[in-house]
């Protein structure tokens, strides 16, 4: 794919813990799935060495790069730190994507194009055309249920505030404040993407096929979603009791 001008440079980050298995795969794909992109893999000090693996990735691609953090200290704070290097960088888009192949880097084609009228492109796993392979019916239930009491709560007009593949143009980040972010775990999701809506931002979502991990180990946990809910429901309520204050 040819990226526009409009759309400018672009940085796919991905954060990984433990994904020496996946790594490679995913960051080839990303390449020739769109070869102009760059692609920022943002480690957390991983004990299976994929940090290693990744500074090897990037002394043989002078596109893809290699942040090394010196603890695991949850998704959101691996995405800012990747959010940082790209504005330091002048990137103009940066996209969010997994390492353990769920996202599918042939799709990334489809979620720039959107870019063209959007601040933030969601690739959504429940809007018409949206899938996912290989999960349990328990797992859609929790992530589809999750989903409606984020959008009843938070009064946004989105089905998947919680899908984890998306673009964001660098303005709209800069609107957001990452500063302001604290959210750690897969709440963090939600969060970027409360803040875009009530910034007045241009969110769309677009379909995608989520495929299950077949290789290493989920970081979803029990704790990580009663984060989640805890906190749309204090976002919820806040946004309730001061709506003008544009933030959660």
């Amino acid at each position: 794919m040819e990226v526009s001008g409009e759309v400018g440079r672009v940085l796919v980050i991905i954060p990984t813990f433990n994904e020496r298995e996946n790594l490679g795969s995913i960051v080839g794909r990303v390449r020739a799935a769109v070869p102009v992109v760059d692609v920022l893999v943002v480690d957390d000090n991983s004990p299976d060495g994929t940090g290693e693996l990744a500074d090897g990735l990037a002394a043989v691609d002078d596109q893809v790069k290699v942040v090394h953090r010196t603890a695991k200290d949850g998704l959101g704070a691996a995405y800012i730190a990747g959010f940082r290097w790209a504005l330091e960088h002048g990137y103009d888009v940066m996209v969010e994507m997994d390492a353990d192949g769920s996202h599918q880097p042939e799709e990334l084609p489809r979620l720039l194009d959107a870019l063209g009228n959007a601040d933030l492109v969601i690739g959504a796993r429940w809007v018409p055309g949206g899938e996912v392979v290989n999960w349990p019916k328990s797992r859609e239930v929790l992530s589809r249920g999750g989903n409606a009491y984020a959008r009843v709560m938070l009064r946004v007009p989105l089905h998947d505030a919680t899908g984890g593949y998306r673009a964001f143009r660098a303005t709209a980040l800069e609107k957001i404040g990452l500063d302001e972010v604290d959210s750690r775990g897969y709440c963090f999701q939600i969060d970027l993407a409360l803040r875009a809506v009530r910034q007045g931002l241009r969110v769309v979502e677009v379909p995608i096929t989520f495929v299950e991990r077949v290789r290493g180990t989920s970081k979803m946990s029990q704790n990580i979603v009663l984060e989640a809910m805890w906190r749309v429901t204090v976002w919820g309520i806040g946004g309730r009791l001061h709506p003008r204050r544009g933030r959660p």
